[in-house]
């Protein structure tokens, strides 16, 4: 069983539009202002008892003017690997990525994707990453 949320900005306030209206709608009004932007995307997971909690966020940065984002989570209730809870989160931070590559693109808007793979050993992601590079 899985839950959908909508987006919402960080303060709570509830996205009522699609997120690739609300981004076009934040891009024109960022460009209006002469703000020089790069965004960054990326899906973070925990897991608390059956459920697995993945935040996906799509972050605004204003060049030396200071940054938001707008955010997704989901609750998800199905057993997964670590290995398959990092293969997860990729996929939605791509989905999202591809979804409004267009519009950065139009607006000439530099993107960055972001995966959670760690090299420290006291995180779980470092356990999958040992296990691809075999």
């Amino acid at each position: 069983m899985e839950q959908r949320k909508s987006w919402r900005r960080l303060n709570g306030t509830i996205i009522n539009m699609p997120i690739r209206e609300e981004v076009r709608l934040a891009l024109m009004a960022e460009q209006e202002l002469g703000h020089a932007m790069k965004v960054c995307i990326g899906t973070d997971s925990q897991v608390k008892g059956r459920c697995t909690e993945f935040a996906t966020v799509i972050v605004f940065i204003r060049k030396g003017k200071g940054a938001y984002m707008y955010i997704q989570k989901e609750d998800v209730y199905r057993k997964m690997s670590i290995k398959e809870r990092m293969l997860e989160e990729v996929a939605r931070t791509v989905n999202i990525a591809y979804e409004l590559t267009s519009l950065f693109t139009a607006f000439n808007v530099d993107m960055e994707v972001h995966a959670d793979i760690n090299t420290n050993p006291l995180f779980k992601s470092n356990d999958a990453l040992k296990e691809a590079m075999g």
